[in-house]
């Protein structure tokens, strides 16, 4: 008892300390959240600042260019602009094919250089907008680089070239602000292009390296994908950290800060240690003076506990006491009283265990018992069968088998049931071998005695649901994808709109809805038939499904018609989405007899509002912006957004 006072005392310690950890647990992460996200947007916005700088640098220069000027005077013109080198390690001029035809300083090589096949060069030559290229080494200087470039648009609105300026990574000033973020000794930043190249670490060995996998760290993952926000995770060494994620719109980057867990919540577990050894102290302090005090009080329990031992062992028949205490004379009567009974019961249980035994080894269906100790101490043939083991086989070693996913709520129901002596009902999955995993319908409930209403444990039957749960699988998918390109249909589109829905009610979570068909279509099913309908419907879903995220769902929901939801999704994003579709639509084609048949799309872009009634106003809308796409010729996206009666369209 002595002991069982110091457990309590310690125990209440530990509650206390237990609470405080976990309030001070809160308060720390929401602190250290608050911070890592304000410096990682003001590192954003300082970032996204000297971009935009150099950007309107070489704008400046491109304007001082004439569109039909030779490449001496081009060159003379970069010489002019000396200043320039302030921000580049150089400035190169190309013209409309990507041939190099100036550069400044000169380095040998360099002016005469193809970039027709470049990423950057396609990407200004594609969108026309200013660019900053994927990271490389600098040929002379042997240092990560990247080309912050601008392209050159020529009187007739023609693509004539580029105008680029080389930054280091290193000295390009680009990353001045990340010497003055203040992260503790073990706190840092880093950068990374959306395409997972690292551009900054503090690490000089991991920059021009690619980022963990999304296995490691799927925060930074969402990240790369365009998400902002703060979570807990995976750091680099293993341990786990703080994080908060910022994008660089501008130059498509990914601005990262990680504080390691333990040095954040260093202080307070100094502090908690220190109350820790202060309740040691005191409990120390408190056993003496409880020890005498129970000493007194406990005497005659013990001539009580040896009679009962020697009640158990068969030594004596029952529990005699010379004391004057009425309550262990109580103790005493009651125990004797329950010895009897006792002994009843073992007669009765014995023999209905007898005549369990039989009947559980002769029954054909799966059948098992079990103590309310929670071990299963007996299974008929049938089960042993079923399940591929035998009889001697340890209990921990068959519960191993099943299957993960379900042996933790299996566990706590089974928990539940020998407490409350509810019947056990569960489906499960059972590992029977490494090529065979069976379903299994289980059904357990407490038997009772007939005299005194006694229990004896638990008798459950066990049947192998295996092909039916398989069938309800198969009609389950069915019943939500389209046959013929493996999307969701309708029923299943709309469900997952509902959810999203949801979702945006609690949380304002936002979601994009794009809605879309088909333009010109109608001449492919009348000339080449439906068969070369299907096969452009496929090849549209596959592009479909392969151009938006992984956590994107795309449905045929009849026809013509698809439906793509974004979820988490801001509207810039989904309009980007949305214009890359319309691009790769466009590319795919398929031929008939010597013709050849594309499609272009006119898709409805809108997102959820607070107003909304249900997910029917963002399919009106959405839809309503479809039809927009069309009545401006096609082949576009039109945003519709709520009580917005003008629309934003993008060829």
């Amino acid at each position: 008892m002595l002991l069982g006072l110091a457990v309590t005392w310690l125990l209440v310690v530990i509650l206390v300390l237990w609470m405080a950890w976990q309030l001070g647990n809160t308060m720390v992460k929401a602190t250290n959240m608050a911070h890592l996200r304000y410096e990682s947007t003001l590192v954003a916005d300082e970032v996204s600042e000297q971009i935009e700088v150099r950007f309107d640098a070489l704008s400046r220069l491109n304007e001082r260019i004439e569109v039909d000027a030779s490449n001496a005077a081009i060159r003379s013109t970069l010489e002019r602009n000396e200043a320039l080198m302030a921000w580049f390690e150089g400035v190169v001029v190309a013209n409309e094919e990507g041939q190099v035809v100036a550069d400044w300083p000169v380095v040998e090589g360099r002016e005469g250089l193809d970039t027709a096949q470049r990423e950057y060069f396609k990407m200004l030559r594609g969108g026309r907008r200013p660019y900053v290229s994927e990271p490389f080494v600098g040929r002379a200087s042997g240092m990560p680089m990247v080309l912050v470039s601008v392209p050159r648009i020529d009187d007739r609105g023609e693509f004539n070239g580029f105008v680029g300026g080389v930054v280091s990574l290193d000295s390009g000033g680009l990353f001045d602000r990340l010497a003055r973020v203040r992260l503790g000794e073990e706190g840092f930043v880093g950068i990374a292009t959306a395409s997972g190249k690292i551009l900054y670490h503090p690490n000089q060995n991991l920059i021009m390296t690619d980022v963990p996998d999304s296995d490691f760290n799927p925060w930074l993952n969402l990240a790369l994908d365009g998400w902002e926000g703060e979570s807990i995770g995976s750091l680099l060494n293993g341990e786990q950290g703080f994080q908060s994620y910022s994008q660089v719109w501008s130059a498509n980057w990914v601005i990262g800060l990680y504080l390691p867990s333990e040095q954040a919540l260093a202080p307070l577990s100094g502090f908690l240690q220190r109350l820790w050894w202060l309740g040691i102290a005191l409990t120390l302090l408190m056993l003496p003076v409880l020890w005498l005090i129970l000493r007194r009080m406990l005497s005659p329990l013990k001539h009580l506990a040896k009679q009962i031992g020697q009640v158990g062992r068969g030594e004596r028949a029952r529990v005699e006491l010379g004391t004057r205490m009425q309550e262990l004379q109580h103790v005493a009567g009651t125990f004797n009283r329950v010895e009897d009974e006792r002994q009843v019961l073992m007669t009765n249980l014995q023999e209905r265990e007898a005549f369990l035994d039989s009947v559980l080894n002769a029954t054909p269906q799966g059948m098992f018992v079990a103590n309310f100790d929670g071990d299963i101490t007996y299974m008929n043939p049938a089960l042993l069968d079923m399940l591929d083991i035998q009889p001697n086989t340890p209990m921990e070693a068959w519960l191993h088998k099943i299957h993960a996913d379900d042996r933790g709520g299996a566990k706590d129901m089974w928990q539940h049931s020998l407490k409350s002596g509810s019947d056990f009902v569960r489906q499960l999955r059972f590992i029977r071998n490494e090529k065979e995993t069976l379903w299994l319908d289980i059904h357990a409930r407490v038997v009772m005695l007939s005299q005194g209403g006694h229990s004896l444990g638990l008798v459950g039957v066990v049947k192998d649901i295996t092909e039916r749960r398989e069938q309800e699988a198969i009609q389950r998918w069915e019943a939500e994808h389209d046959p013929l390109t493996g999307l969701l249909n309708r029923r299943g589109f709309e469900r997952r709109l509902d959810d999203a829905f949801a979702e945006f009610q609690k949380t304002s979570n936002p979601s994009a809805l794009l809605l879309f068909d088909l333009d010109r279509f109608k001449p492919i099913n009348d000339e080449g038939g439906h068969a070369l309908g299907d096969e452009m419907l496929r090849r549209i879903a596959q592009v479909v499904a392969w151009e938006v995220r992984r956590s994107d769902h795309v449905a045929r929901q009849g026809g013509d018609e698809f439906g793509v939801l974004l979820p988490s999704c801001t509207l810039s994003q989904a309009q980007k989405i949305a214009e890359s579709l319309c691009q790769a639509v466009g590319d795919i084609s398929v031929v008939h007899e010597g013709n050849e048949y594309g499609v272009t799309l006119s898709i409805g872009v809108t997102t959820f509002h607070e107003d909304d009634g249900s997910t029917e106003d963002a399919m009106a809308r959405a839809d309503a912006g479809s039809y927009a796409a069309k009545n401006k010729g096609r082949n576009g996206v039109v945003v519709n957004l709520y009580e917005e009666h003008d629309t934003d369209s993008v060829q």
